[in-house]
This record gives structure tokens, sequence and C-alpha cells, in this order.
């Protein structure tokens, strides 16, 4: 009798948690909602940081998001599947908000690490219905998606982990409304992580590896600041009997003491710029109080200009996008913009294909057996692709591989290449491949130098025969050279 395996799991993740509480990054300043509040802070405060996720938010939003029908290899799709791929489609767009304002609030879980989206459903009834889990677009009463909401980071308790160390839930305290704690199960939420380390449901952000320089960019920047104003204003500077800095000063002079120190630290050059300080003087006739402002002489040694454009082209290397700072630094040339734009938008491919794979693994399953529908054919939600075409990298190409004969022109890829162009595909009555009577030239002759073959047999024929060949009388004549 062969022997069973164990079924058990014995190890772990090795994640660092605790009563479902995440512990895991070394340092506590990024750990759990204090984490959450600093990377908010980096993601709405930082210029660079702003700039590269307005980039990448618009990036996706501009992908083409369609549901392909199931199919077995290379066999013809059958209906019952492209009617599934429809039944899909229509939830993605019958949603109380757009697919790409969710895709907004999805996108969250670059800059936090991760984004918990709660499924909510509707029946769907007809667009007259007022309850708003029944309105629908569509009236066969079929289950649909009413929204896929995010449900804050900020407003994240803890995880609910079973003795595995699976993910059962997602605990939430809003203090903002009435329901208090809430417990929220993975089955009816969707997670999207920019990672997996550990099994960690909080992911890992991307801006991770950027806080150490943001940190010290911050801190002189504020120093910056600081040092101009105070170079502006001048230091301020009080002078005060000794007495009141003594450890036996009386509690009158204690309270002057801090009274002039406030004063001392709130000078600024600003509309409420003027003092109001006591003229006093001692039995000798020397002031007992003064006030001055003390100049700065000389020049920094350091020049905080390139500090912090170092630190800026470090957060922007965290995600591939340092491109973005070519021209403000007066260097870098096209090509290595170009190349560095290509990297970055494949990374921003493979997040719209991970995004996409949630809703397959996950939420579309989970539709079609609320449903009652067969699961074992579901159609799957693609990304499209993030097109960035050097049109003159392109019809260099084009060229070359036409030459050597490795590339003919046809239809289709004349209205391919009409697309990456931004191009209106070509009509029936258009001159160019495969159109008659109109002898235009197709967008792949025009960029790889070729005639297509048609025009080339409109012109060496006249009504099925060879066109006459000019006689040598008819041949132009070279001009004479001058003073011959």
């Amino acid at each position: 009798m062969a022997e069973k395996p164990d079924f058990a799991e014995l190890g772990s993740s090795g994640l660092r948690r605790t009563s479902g509480f995440i512990i895991d990054d070394f340092l506590v300043d990024l750990q759990g909602i204090r984490g959450v509040r600093v990377y908010r802070e980096m993601a709405d405060n930082d210029p660079v940081v702003g700039a590269m996720m307005y980039a990448i938010e618009r990036l996706i939003l501009a992908i083409d998001w369609e549901v392909k029908p199931f199919q077995e290899g290379l066999d013809d799709i059958k209906e019952e599947d492209k009617k599934n791929a429809q039944f899909v489609k229509e939830c993605m767009d019958d949603m109380s908000e757009s697919w790409g304002a969710m895709l907004s609030q999805i996108l969250s879980f670059l800059v936090y690490g991760f984004a918990f989206c709660e499924i909510v459903y509707k029946k769907r009834s007809g667009p007259e219905q007022k309850d708003g889990s029944r309105r629908s677009k569509f009236s066969d009463n079929k289950i649909g998606w009413r929204k896929v909401a995010l449900r804050a980071q900020e407003t994240l308790w803890k995880w609910d982990f079973d003795d595995d160390g699976s993910i059962r839930g997602f605990e939430q305290y809003d203090p903002s409304v009435t329901k208090g704690m809430v417990v929220i199960p993975i089955e009816k939420g969707l997670l999207f992580r920019t990672a997996n380390p550990r099994n960690n449901p909080e992911g890992r952000s991307i801006l991770r590896n950027a806080y150490r320089p943001w940190r010290f960019k911050k801190t002189i920047e504020e120093i910056e600041a600081i040092g101009i104003e105070r170079d502006l204003a001048g230091l301020p500077v009080a002078y005060v009997p000794p007495s009141m800095l003594s450890s036996n000063a009386s509690s009158a002079e204690i309270s002057a003491r801090d009274a002039i120190a406030d004063l001392v630290r709130n000078i600024k050059r600003n509309q409420n710029e003027g003092v109001l300080f006591p003229l006093a003087y001692d039995e000798q006739g020397r002031e007992l109080y003064k006030l001055t402002l003390l100049s700065s002489g000389g020049t920094r040694q350091f020049n905080t200009d390139q500090i912090v454009a170092r630190y800026d082209q470090r957060i922007a290397m965290v995600v591939l996008a340092d491109f973005i700072l070519l021209g403000h630094e007066k260097v870098g040339s096209f090509a290595l913009g170009a190349s560095k734009i290509d990297l970055f938008t494949s990374a921003i491919q493979q997040i719209a294909e991970s995004i996409a794979d949630v809703f397959n693994t996950h939420a579309i399953p989970r539709l079609f057996k609320y449903n009652g529908m067969d699961t074992s054919r579901l159609p799957h939600i693609h990304s499209g692709e993030i097109t960035h075409v050097d049109l003159g990298v392109l019809g260099d190409f084009i060229s070359k591989m036409a030459s050597a004969g490795a590339m003919q022109p046809d239809a289709e890829m004349d209205n391919y290449l009409r697309s990456l162009a931004n191009l209106p595909m070509r009509s029936e009555t258009e001159g160019g491949l495969g159109s008659t009577g109109m002898g235009g030239m197709d967008l792949f002759s025009q960029l790889s130098g070729q005639q297509p073959e048609g025009q080339v047999a409109e012109q060496g024929t006249q009504n099925g025969t060879p066109a006459p060949q000019p006689t040598p009388e008819q041949m132009p004549k070279a001009p004479k050279p001058q003073g011959a």
C-alpha cells in the first residue's frame, strides 16, 4: 500500500506579525499606519514622486482594456464563450463608477504597497430601479458588479490570518462612520499588491527604496528654507539681565524670559514684522534689555541645489522614471531618454497585467459562480499594450527588412502601421494596397520605399499588354555643357 503524503504545512513564510499587525519592516516609521502616513506625505508633497505617480496613472488609464473569450488552442471560439466574454464586459461598463475611476483607486497600491477593494454586487433589474443594489443598464436579473470600492489604507486596523498564515479578512476601523470596526472577508474583496514578500498582505511600496533620499532631501530643503529666511532677516539676539538666566530666577523673571525667547524664535520678515521691547537701564546707565539682528557673513560651503538634485534623481530611479529629469539638469541625450522610457513603459505594462490577473483569478470566477454559470470556460480581462514607437526607427527597420525581402506589404500590416502612427484606418475606396482605381501608395510602401505590386503591374502594362517603351529619339536629351 502506497504511503499517503503529509498534507500539513510545517514551515511558515517568516512574516513578522503579531495579533494581525504587520511589523516586518525594520524601520518602525514604515510599519503599519505610521508607514501609511509617511508614504502619503511622500506622494502628496514631493513634486518628483507626484510626477512619477501621475505618469504611471496616465499611462495605465490610456490602455485599452478588453475581455477575451475562452479558447482552446487554435480552435474556433464557441458562441457560448463569446457570450460569457460579453457578459463580463457588460459588468465592467455597468458599475456605478467608471472603469477608469476604479483603476485610479486601485493604483494607490503602488504608493502604499497594497490596496484592498471590496466587491459590491447587484442584481441587474433594469435602469428604472431606484435601489442601487438593483439598478442596472440590463434587465436580465443576473448578478453583476455594482462597484469595486477601495477601503482606504489609513482605515486598516489589522489583518485576519488563519493558523497557516493565510489571509482571511481585512479588519477596518473608520472613525468617520458609525459602523466602527468592520471585518471584510477575503472572499468579498480583491487584494492588489506590488509584490508578495513572505505572503505579506501589505506588499511593498514602490517608494520604499526612495524613503531614505526623500527624508534627506526633505531635511535639507527645510534647513535651506530656514537658512534663507535667517539670512534675509538676520539672526535675532536678545540681551537680558543675568538674573533672568540663573537657576534662582523668580517666577516673574522666568515668565519674562520665556516671553522674550518666544519673541526671538518668532521674528520673521513678513506683514506682521515689528518688535515691542522694554527700554530699561541699571544704576550705571547701561541697557538692561537689548535686541539686535546679526547678519551672516560669507557664503556656504555646500551647494544645496546639487545635493537636492542628486536625491531627486535617486527618487526617480527607484521606479525607472529618471527620464523625467532629462532637460532639467541640461545633461542626457535623446537616445538615452528614449531607452529609459521604453524600460519604464515595460514596467508599467507589467503593473497593468498584474491588475488584470487579480480580476481573472478571483473576481471573474466568483461572478460566474454566483450566477450559476460554468466556471471551467472563463473569459479573461486583457490589458492592452502601452505603445511607445519611434516612427523614424520603425521606418528605417521596415525599409531594411523590405529591401532584404524579409517583409512583404499587406493590408493588415498597413492598418497596423496606421494605428501606431495614430492615423485612421484605410477604407475600401482609399488609395493604397488592395484598392483599385486610385493608384495611391500604402503606408508600408511609403516607409519601405517600395511600390505595391498592383502599381508596378499597372505601370508596366496597358490593357493586359506590355506598355510601349520610349524610342531613343523620345528619351530626354542631356543638357549641353556651357562654353562647349
